[in-house]
């Protein structure tokens, strides 16, 4: 596998063709000219701006709450939410660097549909990802993870298949997506100007995929709220219980 960003990419405005900034910056620099197979990953950021997605600074937190569906937990001013696209993430992924003065970011509104009209214009059999940076339960520190795509198969479902000692795999399911944003974000970095990367050597995950699938049905979300939220919501629900004659055996079922 092979990873390398595309040098020369300007500053994208409201209306660029993000296809043929990036075709025009590999025939003006002399990189290696896109190949069938090869997975195009570009940074959520100029897609915004490609599509006029910037809205006022001032307005930072209407934003956030134009982009909500549900929040999932506040610390300080930080509010982790469910946005329009199904991601949960801080802010609604409302987002302030590498954005001109005054203004901030929302994300795509169709990441996928996004991802699939770059990849029509680059011209060849290749994948898109789109991506975006978000911090993670659990761990510290962010990661970039695919948040649109096209062409690509974004999970790789190993469950009955055999491990090396030949038992059989009940739960892997291999987030591709993920991990190749991951990887294409330690060649582009955040500050390093260069918004687009491609990958080489793993062609054979092209075919039909979507970001969608990798976000979580909440049927199956174990951790819908935070910490706090949730035991004020089954404070409150104990307290809804206990006034409507139940037992402290209802309240804590709830």
């Amino acid at each position: 596998m092979l990873i390398w960003a595309i040098d020369g990419i300007p500053e994208v405005t409201a209306g660029d063709d993000i296809a043929a900034l990036t075709l025009a910056a590999i025939e003006a620099g002399g990189g290696e000219a896109l190949e069938d197979g090869d997975i195009v990953v570009v940074t959520s950021k100029i897609v915004s701006k490609a599509e006029g997605r910037a809205v006022a600074a001032t307005d930072r937190e209407d934003a956030i709450t134009s982009q909500t569906v549900r929040v999932v937990a506040t610390r300080g001013g930080t509010r982790i939410v469910e946005n329009l696209q199904g991601l949960v993430l801080a802010a609604a992924g409302v987002d302030a660097s590498n954005t001109p003065e005054g203004m901030v970011l929302l994300l795509p509104e169709d990441p996928d549909a996004s991802a699939e009209k770059i990849r029509k214009a680059l011209g060849k059999n290749v994948g898109v990802i789109i991506t975006d940076t978000i911090g993670r339960p659990w761990r510290q520190g962010q990661a970039d993870i695919a948040i649109g795509a096209a062409g690509i198969r974004v999970l790789e479902d190993l469950r009955g298949t055999a491990d090396g000692n030949g038992r059989t795999l009940e739960a892997a399911i291999t987030s591709i997506g993920d991990e190749i944003a991951g990887a294409a974000d330690l060649v582009t970095g955040k500050a390093n100007r260069l918004p687009v990367a491609v990958v080489r050597g793993l062609g054979h995950y092209l075919g039909e995929g979507s970001a969608r699938e990798l976000i979580r049905p909440a049927s199956e979300d174990m951790f819908r709220l935070g910490t706090d939220e949730a035991w004020n919501e089954g404070f409150d629900a104990g307290l809804r219980a206990g006034r409507n004659g139940g037992d402290a055996g209802q309240a804590s079922s709830l």
